[in-house]
């Protein structure tokens, strides 16, 4: 899995030629979710902190995620995302 960002020990990943909807994962502390680019719906869970800073970070860089997202599909290099500061 690509790492695209990581930030307070958050590591967000879209892996290659995954499933749609078009998505993204973030591994916290041995916990890991899946976020929806669209809509930010959550699948899985995470500590309550970890996953406001994820959903912070997502609503900042939708475009890019949906932009790696497609490079994904496509098999190419995905672009890295600035962490969340």
């Amino acid at each position: 899995m690509p790492e695209i960002s990581r930030f307070f020990g958050i590591i967000i990943t879209i892996n290659y030629r995954e499933h749609d909807p078009p998505h993204f994962h973030a591994w916290y502390a041995g916990s890991d979710i899946s976020v929806r680019i669209s809509d930010g719906s959550v699948s899985g869970q995470m500590q309550r902190r970890a996953l406001a800073l994820v959903l912070e970070w997502w609503h900042l860089h939708r475009t890019e995620l949906l932009d790696d997202w497609n490079l994904a599909q496509a098999g190419a290099t995905l672009k890295k995302i600035d962490p969340l500061d």
